[in-house]
C-alpha cells in the first residue's frame, strides 16, 4: 500500500535512498517591501561630499500560516483504504516467510484455504492504509496520489467535522501518481487552484495532511527546487522539491502557497530511515489537473510520445557539438517510423525547446511530452552540426508498440588519436548483430577508456556524423578541438559517451 517505501537507486555516485509514497510539503512566501530614499541638496550651499547612505535591506514578512490552515483545512480530507494484494511462496520456501511456515498443520491449512483460481502457493493478504486528499468541487471531487488507492476495495473519505463518506475511484493514473475520487455531497468546502509556473524557489509553501494517521497536520517550508526528475518511473513529472515536513500519510494531501492556492500534490520522499530528512517532493497542480481532466471526461488516461531516447547534455557534449551552454536533450535513438522519426529528428540531434518551451535537462523533454495528448502538433527547435533547425511533427502514443529499432553501415583498420582500434563488421558480425554500419571497437585505452568505451562496442558516429570507416572518423576528429562524442551500440542500446581528447 501507500506507507511501503519503494527503493531507489541513484546513480552517479549518490547514495541509495527510499522513495516513499506518502509524502507533504508546506509552506510561505517572502514578501519583499521595496525602499526608497532621496536625496536634497541646497543651491545657494553645496552639502559637503558625504559618504552615502547604506540601502536598507527588504524587509521580509513571514505569512500568516493560522489563516491558510482554518480556511482550506476543511477541504482537506483523510482517507483510509482496505484492499489485498497476494503474496507468493511455497511450501518448504515459503516457510521463512509465511506467518503458518513453522505449524506442522500449515500444509493442510494451505490446501484447504486456496482461493477457487488461486495458484497453489499464493495468498491474499488483507492491506490496510491511509492517506490525504483534497476536495476541488462543491458536490465531491477529490485529488490524491494513485498508490494511496492502489489495490483498494474500500475507500473511505473523512472530513475535520468528522462526517464520512464512502468514495468511488473514478480513475488513476500510475505514471504520474494522480487519482480522482468521487463522494457524494452538496455544498462541501474546496480549496482554490494556482498554477505552478508562478511558483519560485525560496518560495514559502505549506501542507496540511495526516501522517501517520495524524489527521490536519500543518507543516511549512520553503520551494527548493522546480522540476526535478526522479528516474525513468517518474519521468513524466517535473517535481516541486521541498523542504517541508512530510511522512508516510502525507501523500495526496496538498501544496499550498501563502495565497493559499494549492499547487502541488505532495507524493514522496527521500529517505535513509523511512521518515523525513528535508527532502520531499509535490506533482505540480498544473499536471494534476490535466490528468483529473481525462479522467472526469473519458475514464482513463493517455500520454503521449514523440518516440527518441535522450541523454543529459554535459560540458563536453556542448564542445563536441559546438553549444553555447550544455542545454537541450541529445538524441541517441529514435524509434523507426515514430513520431519523431516522421518529424526528420536523427540521432545526435539535441532538443532545445518544444513549443517554445525550453529544455534545459533532458528530463525536461518526457516532462512536457508525457502530459500531452495523443496526436498533439509540436514544433522543435533541434541543435544539428553546428546550426539550429526547426521541425514539425505530431506526438504519438505511448501505448502503442515500441518498434523494433533498426541499425546501419561498412568500415577498415587501424588506430586514432582516440585511443581506438577500429575495423569494419565483417558479415558474420552484421548478420548476428543486425547492425549493418559502423565500426566494431576491438580495443580501446586512453581518453575512450576512461570515458566508458569498450571493446565489442559498435562506433556508429562522431559528433552526430555517421561512420563507416577510419577516414570518415578522422575526418571529424581533425575538426574537433576538446572533445568529441561518439554515439555506441552497444547491446541493444544506443549510448553517447562523450571522450575529452584536448
Amino acid at each position: 500500500m501507500q506507507n511501503q517505501p519503494v527503493s531507489v537507486t541513484m546513480k552517479r555516485g549518490v547514495a541509495a535512498l527510499a522513495v516513499l509514497g506518502a509524502l507533504g510539503a508546506g509552506g510561505a512566501v517572502v514578501v519583499q517591501q521595496n525602499s526608497a530614499g532621496a536625496a536634497a541638496s541646497s543651491p545657494a550651499a553645496p552639502a559637503p561630499a558625504q559618504a552615502a547612505a547604506p540601502v536598507a535591506a527588504p524587509m521580509i514578512s513571514m505569512p500568516d500560516f493560522s489563516v491558510i490552515a482554518e480556511r482550506n483545512g476543511p477541504a482537506v480530507v483523510n482517507i483510509s483504504v482496505t484492499g489485498s494484494t497476494k503474496t507468493a511462496f511455497d511450501g518448504a520456501q515459503g516457510r521463512g516467510r509465511d506467518p503458518f511456515g513453522d505449524d506442522p498443520f500449515f500444509e493442510f491449512f494451505r490446501r484447504f484455504q486456496q482461493q477457487p483460481g488461486q495458484q497453489r502457493g499464493e495468498r491474499s493478504v488483507p492491506t490496510h492504509g491511509v492517506g490525504s486528499g483534497f476536495i476541488i468541487s462543491p458536490d465531491g471531487l477529490i485529488l490524491t496520489n494513485a498508490h494511496v488507492v492502489r489495490d483498494a476495495s474500500e475507500v473511505t473519505v473523512k472530513m475535520t467535522d468528522r462526517r464520512e463518506y464512502r468514495a468511488k475511484v473514478l480513475g488513476s493514473d500510475p505514471k504520474t501518481d494522480v487519482a480522482v475520487l468521487k463522494i457524494e455531497g452538496k455544498n462541501l468546502p474546496v480549496v482554490p487552484l494556482g498554477r505552478t509556473k508562478d511558483l519560485k524557489v525560496g518560495e514559502w509553501v505549506l501542507a496540511i495532511g495526516s501522517p501517520y494517521g495524524l489527521e490536519s497536520t500543518v507543516t511549512a517550508g520553503v520551494v527548493s527546487a522546480k522540476g526535478r526528475s526522479l528516474g525513468p518511473e517518474d519521468s513524466y513529472v517535473p517535481f516541486i522539491q521541498t523542504d517541508v515536513a512530510v511522512n508516510p500519510g502525507n501523500s495526496g494531501g496538498p501544496l499550498f502557497n501563502t495565497r493559499g492556492e494549492v499547487i502541488g500534490i505532495n507524493s514522496q520522499i527521500y529517505s535513509q530511515t523511512g521518515g523525513y530528512q528535508g527532502l520531499s517532493f509535490a506533482i505540480p497542480i498544473d499536471v494534476a489537473t490535466k490528468i483529473k481532466d481525462q479522467i472526469v471526461s473519458t475514464g482513463k488516461v493517455a500520454h503521449a510520445k514523440l518516440g527518441v531516447t535522450v541523454q543529459e547534455v554535459d560540458q563536453a557534449f556542448a564542445d563536441s557539438f559546438k553549444l553555447d551552454t550544455p542545454e537541450g536533450a541529445l538524441v541517441a535513438n529514435v524509434e523507426p517510423g515514430g513520431p519523431a522519426d516522421k518529424a526528420g529528428l536523427k540521432s545526435g540531434d539535441v532538443i532545445r525547446k518544444i513549443n517554445g518551451q525550453k529544455i534545459i535537462a533532458s528530463g525536461d523533454l518526457p516532462a512536457v511530452v508525457g502530459v500531452a495528448l495523443p496526436g498533439e502538433k509540436v514544433v522543435l527547435e533541434v541543435w544539428r552540426q553546428g546550426k539550429a533547425i526547426e521541425l514539425s511533427g505530431k506526438l504519438g502514443n505511448a501505448a502503442d508498440k515500441v518498434a523494433d529499432v533498426a541499425r546501419a553501415d561498412d568500415g577498415a583498420s587501424s588506430k586514432v588519436k582516440l585511443g581506438l582500434q577500429l575495423r569494419p563488421l565483417d558479415p558474420v558480425e552484421k548478420r548476428q548483430s543486425g547492425i549493418n554500419s559502423g565500426l566494431l571497437i576491438e580495443g580501446a585505452g586512453g581518453a575512450a577508456a576512461y570515458a566508458g568505451v569498450q571493446p565489442g562496442d559498435v562506433l556508429l558516429s562522431v559528433n552526430g556524423r555517421a561512420v563507416n570507416t577510419i577516414e570518415q572518423v578522422r575526418d571529424v576528429m581533425a575538426k574537433s578541438e576538446k572533445s568529441v562524442a561518439l554515439l555506441i551500440q552497444r547491446g541493444d542500446e544506443k549510448i553517447f559517451i562523450p571522450v575529452r581528447i584536448g
